[in-house]
């Protein structure tokens, strides 16, 4: 009788667990996944859910991904959490379409870059294809970790720059993070339109190579405003095909300043215009405010309708700056005139000190037409004065000048 008992309680006890075993198979691939949670109306989702350690140590690539991935094709309101920790990642793919009606990338840790150059492509976070997105930190950092591939830096030559990139993308915000020690550009903005930036802060040694702070090219509507900058080349350029750029309240230095350019190197480039720059300092850098065209440009484009004012020099080699014989990497013979037509330029309101004589160079390679200069105020470091050099400017001089202008 016992026996009977025992081998009747070994069939319910084999029938249950089997039965457990078929529901925990039937179960849908979303009730499998972690749950997110849900805060004044959005849904939110934490990367650590889906794999990422945040532990500085183990690779969080893919986990990342596929937390966005998640985050991106959930309907309404999302926003995909980076909590505190170390997220150390190789190339990584933030893309779209999303099915979020809006999307928050929001960092709360740092992203920490590999090291190992044969890992990359041409770019190591990429943003692309995605419909209003916000990329916000709360102490969030993203750490290139430059210095260990800026020996090998070929950027310039190779068009081959690891950075963070924003690529066809509509309506993205991006505020309140520190950029660190990029490989190369802290941050590129490429075929992308309404977009600003804010309360950012970018920081690499001023003897980087190619750290561009902010690059912009093929982009419309673009606004950066009350951020700070302080990297190995240009802080912020502007560069082909690129249109209705308003720039605000940057602090740049050390560098190479604010660039247009540039512009006039390849075949097929676009226009730059209505670019308009106002209330920035300059500390140190390499120049303020330029203009810089490639002398033998393929073929013709213009930059036109460009207002600069209100700015601050200190201690700045080349303050007011057009330069249509740009040719950094190889020794020009200066033979041609540029392709770039520049036209309609103001510089108006500029004035503090120059590290050297020349405040003004306005070196056109066509004449330019429309450059305006008015009440400029530029002041020699070292003893003497400040002067002005002109080469095809056609300039017009309002208000008080000094240095005098072009004769």
């Amino acid at each position: 009788m016992l026996t009977q008992y025992l081998c009747i309680m070994v069939v319910v006890v084999a029938l249950y667990v089997a039965s457990l075993v078929t529901a925990a198979e039937n179960m849908t691939a979303a009730q499998l996944l972690p749950k997110p949670s849900y805060h004044g109306g959005a849904t939110t989702y934490n990367a650590k859910n889906y794999g990422a350690m945040g532990n500085g140590a183990n690779d969080d690539t893919k986990a990342l991904m596929a937390a966005w991935k998640v985050a991106c094709g959930a309907s309404g309101t999302v926003t995909l959490m980076i909590p505190p920790g170390t997220y150390y990642i190789g190339p990584t793919q933030f893309h779209g379409p999303c099915k979020a009606s809006a999307l928050t990338f929001l960092l709360q840790g740092t992203l920490k870059a590999a090291t190992d150059l044969k890992r990359f492509g041409n770019d190591w976070i990429e943003f692309g294809w995605v419909k209003d997105l916000t990329v916000v930190g709360q102490n969030g950092i993203i750490d290139g970790q430059g210095a260990a591939s800026w020996p090998f830096n070929k950027c310039p030559i190779q068009k081959d720059c690891k950075s963070v990139l924003f690529v066809n993308n509509l309506n993205t915000v991006v505020r309140d993070i520190m950029f660190v020690n990029s490989k190369f550009f802290h941050i590129a903005l490429l075929q992308s339109n309404n977009t600003r930036m804010t309360n950012l802060r970018i920081s690499a040694p001023e003897d980087s190579p190619n750290t561009d702070g902010i690059h912009i090219e093929r982009s419309t509507g673009v606004v950066i405003a009350d951020t700070r900058i302080g990297t190995g080349d240009d802080c912020i350029s502007i560069g082909q095909g690129s249109d209705n750029i308003d720039i605000a309240r940057v602090h740049c230095g050390p560098g190479h300043g604010m660039s247009v350019g540039s512009l006039g190197r390849y075949v097929g480039e676009g226009d730059v215009t209505r670019v308009h720059v106002r209330d920035m300092t300059f500390e140190g850098t390499m120049n303020g405010v330029r203009i810089k065209t490639w002398e033998n440009s393929p073929t013709e484009s213009l930059a036109a309708h460009m207002v600069f004012e209100n700015m601050v020099m200190k201690d700045v080699q080349n303050p007011i700056i057009i330069d249509q014989r740009y040719c950094p990497y190889y020794s020009c013979e200066h033979r041609y005139v540029s392709g770039v037509t520049i036209r309609d330029v103001t510089f108006k309101n500029i004035k503090g000190t120059s590290s050297l004589p020349v405040a003004v160079l306005l070196r056109c390679g066509v004449p330019c037409h429309g450059v305006v200069l008015e009440d400029v105020d530029l002041r020699y470091k070292g003893q003497g004065a400040t002067s002005s050099k002109c080469e095809n400017a056609m300039a017009k001089y309002v208000g008080f000048q000094y240095p005098e202008p072009c004769t």
